[in-house]
């Protein structure tokens, strides 16, 4: 659950996607679910020459099992909010 609401803090922050297929998608965090699925706006394709199918595509949804990275807004993650949080799930699972 930790990650789980740590994404929630993100929507509406742009994030990259990598795919277990190797396909790089970068959009707007629209929103996530418990199983991390993941829903983007404005998309655009980082590599467009190798999926030049994607190109006319402004939204989607991606299943959380084959994503394979996220990439994060260096200024939007709360790194002491994100250790604070792990030291709390951590402590009250022993």
């Amino acid at each position: 659950m930790l990650f789980y609401s740590f994404f929630k803090t993100l929507v509406g922050k742009p994030v990259t996607v990598e795919l277990k297929n190797d396909l790089q998608i970068r959009g707007t965090l629209v929103s996530v679910d418990q199983f991390l699925n993941i829903k983007l706006d404005d998309i655009s394709v980082i590599d467009q020459t190798k999926y030049p199918h994607m190109m006319s595509v402004k939204n989607c949804f991606i299943r959380g099992s084959v994503v394979r990275y996220v990439s994060l807004p260096g200024p939007a993650v709360d790194t002491a909010l994100l250790q604070d949080a792990a030291r709390r799930e951590a402590q009250s699972t022993r």
